[in-house]
């Protein structure tokens, strides 16, 4: 009897210290259950599949719909990552007219092409009609995902007052694939199609999971938050119904959207037919086709192949003017000023591309701008590279090595900051993360600090509490109230954070001092660098921006 009073004892104690099952939630196609972090309370639903596998018939096809699936589904193990590539290695364009960052566990999910899942976190609370917010993981259109960025650390550092969602779509070749052939055969800029229908999906089913639709912010780095750019355009600004009231960018990437048709795109296609290897799909009647039923393995190599052919630093497979989604290039979308959403939190860091990876440091004795200018955009003409060699040139910045360091920065990651924010005519934020050394994405690890992304630091490059909080709650204040300034932690100490204007151009630096002191500061953008912006606009219709 002792005995079995003992064993039930401890049965009951057992159960007590069980971790606290998380809610089933049933979004009509599949049910799915959570699971409860015994540390803070919060639920996260992992792998929660928004869309069917987009292979076979399905790849290079709009997304659709997943098919039902019986029973419950645990949600607890991170989903596929979608198909991966790197960055361009060449010295030279592929593309000129004279003719990875993301450090991998062993145990990190497989890549596959069925991998158009989500990942949710919700807060302890239990409450309903939070402000949602929509991570777009980066890694210029071709690697990423959901896996490295846990929601859940945004969910606290808004004090457990969001929704947060971390999304993956279909990347490289297999999302940016473009060309006469896939427009008439398939679909165009899948992978912007996919973050859209990722979108839809939450505002139809984020409520079950205490989200409230009218309040969604997107919020991404790097090509995420170029996506965020690209969303804010799409559909000529008038996308209905509505799917989010504000956009985040952390560095928003910008690299040139050609016309789908046009003479790069159509090279790219042709370069991924002719590696079809044994499937020879260059003298099929039907080259799409032919792709469609290739092994995915062959597409992927050919992806990998044609990423690494790139000019240093650069991506191939990125999204393109469609004439459906995006009507026609950026710049120019955005001097009409029609746009989806009500207002812009923008951040850029001091030196983006002084990251060794993104300019060839091998480089540095023997890089001449004119040369450079012209790898980088190879479309401009002779007059407008000449131009704007004697810009930078003169511009006071250093070594060519360094004139090269800002050209990359200027014209792909922060000059179209300005471009968005003079488009909003006052509905915009303008921040400077200056810590340095202030690399391209080295603000990551304040957003994630207990995602793999923040593991891959010691501890951040600034480890003080006060600038920890003052900054990654910034970009969550905004995400409750669209305003940086409506602090839901009262011990926040940043200073008022003005509204950018052409008139005003008020920024907020994020910095320190020398003696470790955290440092906030508005301060104005500069002339000079503007006339740098106005330059790359000025060429946009030959950039492809």
């Amino acid at each position: 009897m002792q005995l079995f009073l003992a064993s039930s004892l401890l049965a009951a104690v057992t159960a007590s210290l069980a971790a606290p099952q998380a809610p089933v939630v049933d979004l009509g196609y599949a049910k799915y259950q959570g699971t409860v972090n015994r540390d803070t309370g919060n639920v996260q639903y992992l792998g929660v599949r928004y869309a069917a596998a987009p292979t076979g018939s399905l790849r290079w096809r709009e997304p659709q719909a997943p098919k039902a699936t019986s029973g419950v589904q645990l949600a607890n193990k991170q989903p596929n990552t979608c198909m991966q590539a790197g960055n361009g290695a060449n010295t030279v364009s592929p593309f000129l007219n004279s003719t990875s960052l993301t450090r991998r566990q062993s145990d990190a999910p497989p890549a596959s092409e069925d991998c158009l899942f989500l990942n949710i976190a919700a807060p302890a609370s239990g409450k309903k009609n939070l402000p949602v917010v929509i991570w777009i993981h980066p890694g210029g259109y071709t690697w990423g995902d959901a896996y490295h960025y846990t929601p859940e650390d945004l969910v606290n550092e808004a004090g457990g007052q969001v929704i947060a969602v971390a999304i993956q779509h279909r990347l490289g070749v297999f999302g940016f694939l473009s060309g006469q052939e896939v427009h008439d055969g398939g679909v165009l800029n899948a992978g912007l199609l996919d973050q859209e229908f990722a979108f839809k999906w939450v505002q139809q089913h984020i409520g079950k999971f205490g989200g409230d639709p009218s309040k969604v912010t997107i919020w991404g780095d790097s090509s995420g938050a170029g996506s965020g750019l690209l969303h804010l355009i799409s559909n000529n600004g008038n996308t209905h119904p509505r799917l989010f009231r504000g956009v985040i960018t952390s560095s928003a990437f910008l690299p040139p959207l050609y016309p789908y048709n046009g003479r790069i795109p159509e090279e790219v296609f042709t370069d991924v037919v002719n590696q079809s290897g044994s499937h020879r799909c260059s003298s099929a009647s039907d080259s799409l086709d032919c792709l469609r039923k290739a092994d995915v393995d062959v597409i992927n190599q050919a992806n990998n192949n044609i990423t690494a052919e790139g000019f240093y630093g650069l991506l191939t497979f990125t999204p393109v003017v469609d004439g459906k989604l995006i009507t026609d290039r950026p710049t120019e979308l955005l001097r009409r000023g029609h746009l989806n959403g009500d207002a812009v939190l923008s951040v850029t860091n001091t030196f983006e591309s002084g990251r060794p990876n993104l300019v060839d440091p091998s480089t540095a004795d023997t890089v001449k701008i004119p040369e450079y200018i012209a790898n980088l955009w190879p479309e401009l003409t002779e007059e407008q590279i000449n131009a704007g060699a004697a810009l930078y040139e003169n511009a006071g910045l250093g070594a060519p090595i360094d004139q090269a360091v800002a050209i990359n920065s200027d014209s792909v990651f922060v000059c179209p900051t300005y471009w968005l924010l003079r488009a909003l005519k006052g509905k915009g934020f303008k921040g400077e993360f200056a810590i340095p050394p202030g690399w391209h994405v080295n603000d990551l690890v304040y957003y994630f600090p207990n995602s793999l992304t923040g593991q891959q630091f010691s501890s951040p490059p600034f480890n003080n509490t006060e600038f920890r909080n003052n900054f990654a709650q910034s970009f969550l204040n905004f995400v409750i109230s669209q305003d940086p300034n409506v602090k839901w932690d009262h011990s926040n100490t940043l200073p008022q954070w003005p509204r950018w204007t052409s008139g005003g151009r008020a920024e907020m630096v994020f910095n320190k001092t020398e003696a470790d002191e955290p440092v906030f500061k508005v301060t104005p953008t500069t002339d000079a660098f503007l006339k740098r912006c106005d330059y790359w606009e000025s060429v946009g219709a030959n950039s492809g921006q």
